[in-house]
């Protein structure tokens, strides 16, 4: 039973990352449809981020009202109806308005979720967890470049809205299944509702933000910039530098995977440090790559050595602060998470804007310094809550 409702989660997290890199890939074709400038993708991005942070934010109330299985269930259905309405959009202020459900949506998903694994499975589950959404960032794309070339981007959302009805249809049927888990294991009864001042005073709970927005920070950078950074300082035309990028995504579907692999042998504490020393080797790649060659190797390093970082702390929560206050926490660091997201890539833009697109690896040595310098206080911080042996 465990088995299989994990299963089900997992397909859940190839539809919450469905969305996150579907609408950038398909944007070229929408604006010049809508005669409108390229830049006003940012409206349809930050209502996105907005909503994600709110439900990020208030999910806790939310499941302990619902539960994570009914909230998974409407959250997922409302991101269906939301890309089915933005395939039936003829302008932008329809978009826009379909962003706040899709927003609202995914964040609930996320934090609902990563608090309910982190519960009730292994760390290595975690990171598998972790590596089915990069599935489906990694499949939007995808479908979105066969319907391009072939039929429409319209047409791109129905087959995308058609999978997230069948994952919204697998929740639903589901149902049962969480009630059993439930009752063999009522963790979530014990559910604490906290203000943010009180999540805020939880041990070591500031820092381990800040892992969060140095990690999602580079995250966010290399998705928004890496093409440009790519194009502008080593030559190669956008195509190939699209080319390039997926190899980002890769590194942090591999680097999740084994990071489930090898959590067998190691602590989730372990596993972060290691992977942030490949992060920084990385990052010290990328500013002196010769070669735009050179310079997607060490983006997929980057990708390969910070894609554990999330699952990992996130499967810390519940040792850290306790079972009853991990979903507070998760909650909020969902909202803190997708607020790195949201910003840094304007932070960035303006940076390269002003400076060049040379400034691109130093701003991802920054992300990565205060990744790095976090993840060894709030370490050090809990260094009491960590088994002795494996």
């Amino acid at each position: 039973m465990a088995t299989i409702l994990l299963i089900v989660i997992c397909i859940a997290f190839i539809g919450l990352g469905i969305p996150d890199s579907l609408f950038g890939s398909v944007w070229p074709a929408i604006y010049p449809e809508f005669g409108i400038p390229v830049s006003y993708a940012a409206f349809v991005s930050c209502t996105v981020s907005c909503g994600t942070i709110l439900s990020s934010f208030f999910g806790t109330r939310v499941i302990a009202r619902f539960g994570t299985d009914k909230v998974a269930f409407v959250s997922t259905l409302m991101t269906a109806m939301a890309l089915l309405g933005f395939s039936l959009s003829g302008n932008l202020w329809w978009m826009m308005l379909f962003s706040l459900p899709l927003g609202l949506g995914a964040g609930s998903i996320d934090t609902g979720l990563n608090n309910y694994v982190a519960l009730h499975y292994k760390a290595s589950h975690m990171s598998y967890l972790h590596c089915f959404y990069g599935v489906g960032v990694t499949l939007s794309p995808w479908i979105m470049s066969l319907a391009l070339k072939y039929t429409g981007w319209r047409q791109g959302y129905h087959v995308l809205f058609a999978i997230q009805m069948a994952i919204a249809l697998m929740l639903l049927l589901s149902l049962p299944l969480w009630k059993k888990m439930e009752e063999k294991d009522p963790v979530e009864e014990e559910m604490e509702i906290l203000s943010l001042k009180q999540i805020l005073r939880l041990k070591g709970a500031p820092v381990s933000l800040l892992v969060y927005i140095g990690s999602c920070g580079m995250e966010a950078i290399i998705l928004g910039y890496g093409t440009t950074f790519l194009t502008q300082s080593h030559g190669v035309t956008p195509s190939d530098a699209a080319e390039i990028i997926t190899f980002y995504y890769l590194g942090i579907t591999l680097g999740r995977f084994l990071s489930g692999v090898i959590s067998s042998k190691f602590f989730s504490e372990q596993i972060l440090i290691m992977g942030e020393v490949i992060t920084a080797a990385a990052v010290v790649l990328t500013l002196l790559a010769p070669s735009a060659t050179v310079a997607g190797i060490a983006l997929f390093l980057v990708g390969f050595g910070n894609g554990p970082v999330f699952p990992n702390m996130t499967h810390l929560a519940p040792i850290h602060y306790g079972k009853s206050k991990s979903q507070a926490f998760i909650g909020l660091q969902g909202a803190v998470a997708y607020a790195a997201f949201l910003t840094m890539p304007v932070l960035t833009g303006l940076l390269i804007q002003h400076l060049g697109s040379n400034i691109f690896p130093w701003i991802l040595t920054a992300a990565m310094a205060l990744t790095a310098v976090s993840t060894y206080v709030i370490l050090r911080i809990h260094s009491d809550k960590v088994p002795k042996e494996k």
